[in-house]
């Protein structure tokens, strides 16, 4: 009988060193092209280039929109802090017929002057409302991760900071476009997680904000003022900024339209109560300029007068068709300046 041969352990094929494996390829080093599947585009999901591209084609009416929002702060200026409320105040009922809240600008009035009328389902859109006008009229500009979060209200390192820290950097991707060409892209970009009413809200008091540092940290681009339409557009960015900017520049010729009404107002109002001594009738016109409706309360707050001579004057300026009163019922009555 044939005798086996036994090799060593050492010899084992399978403890054989990989470098004397000669009949081998040589290994070469990894790469996922190798693999032959389809690649996912590595293409940013926010095309800026496409942006960029489409700032040139709206270039004239950016121009445009420019000039008229400027004649627009220079209003602003001479009226006072109070005209700037007053807008903030109608943009945000504007605001609310795409948000689906629908507050009339009473109720916004009440709640933000006496913490009035916040029940049922309309309490949230009533906090909603009272947060933007804040944020319009007050705080930075978001123009750095730091000064977005304070716009927002929210700590740095809160759950949203992964939001806002990306949110910049595309932004940053943006840089050297114009203030409304960026704020229009933040307003898209605030709005890819999709998280309802609340974010919605904040998409547009962001990028109001943001197109509006044009004029100073303080302003903002008015976008609903004659309807919520530039918000809408959809489509490829060529549609989308287009629609900003046409619908940012409607809301401005609107502001225009309603702050030459109310200076118009301002001048006859004067004339009319001339011959009044005191400070109670000067006080309440220009309360009524501050706030596109106003109740004896705020204005019991305001002046420091009483609330019998508050009622009375009211109801002097009323005769004389420099006021009118909104509600037409006997509790939480307000007036508005008949323009």
């Amino acid at each position: 009988m044939r005798s086996m041969v036994h090799l060593p352990r050492s010899q084992s094929p399978i403890d054989t060193d990989p470098e004397d494996l000669w009949f081998l390829p040589a290994d070469e080093p990894f790469s996922p092209a190798d693999i032959p599947l389809p690649r996912a585009s590595t293409e940013s999901l926010f095309p800026t280039a496409a942006w960029r591209a489409a700032e040139g084609a709206v270039a004239a009416d950016l121009a445009a929109l420019t000039f008229d929002f400027g004649r627009l702060e220079e209003r602003l200026r001479n009226l006072g802090p109070g005209a700037r409320q007053r807008l903030a105040l109608q943009e945000v009922a504007g605001l609310g017929w795409w948000t689906g809240d629908r507050l009339a600008i009473d109720r916004l009035v009440l709640w933000l002057s006496q913490q009035i009328g916040a029940t049922g389902t309309d309490a949230e859109g009533l906090l909603r409302a009272g947060w933007a006008v804040r944020r319009l009229t007050s705080g930075p500009a978001p123009t750095t991760p730091a000064t977005m979060a304070n716009l927002l209200g929210r700590p740095e390192t809160s759950a949203g900071s992964d939001q806002i820290a990306e949110t910049c950097d595309v932004l940053d991707r943006l840089a050297g476009l114009h203030p409304v060409t960026r704020g229009a892209a933040l307003f898209q970009l605030w709005r890819l997680d999709d998280g309802g009413g609340a974010q919605d809200v904040e998409a547009v008091v962001l990028a109001t904000r943001l197109a509006g540092s044009i004029a100073g940290p303080q302003a903002f681009l008015p976008q609903a003022l004659s309807g919520p339409a530039g918000l809408a557009v959809q489509g490829n960015p060529d549609r989308r900024l287009g629609g900003w900017v046409s619908g940012a520049h409607q809301s401005v010729l609107a502001a225009l339209l309603h702050l030459d009404r109310l200076t118009r107002w301002q001048t006859r109002a004067s004339a009319a109560t001339a011959d009044l001594s005191g400070r109670t009738p000067p006080q309440l016109l220009r309360l009524l300029t501050d706030w596109p409706a106003v109740s004896a309360a705020m204005a019991e707050t305001s002046t420091g007068a009483s609330r019998a001579a508050i009622q009375r004057n009211l109801d002097l300026l009323t005769a004389r068709g420099l006021t009118r009163e909104l509600t037409g019922q006997g509790r939480y009555r307000l007036w508005t300046a008949a323009l």
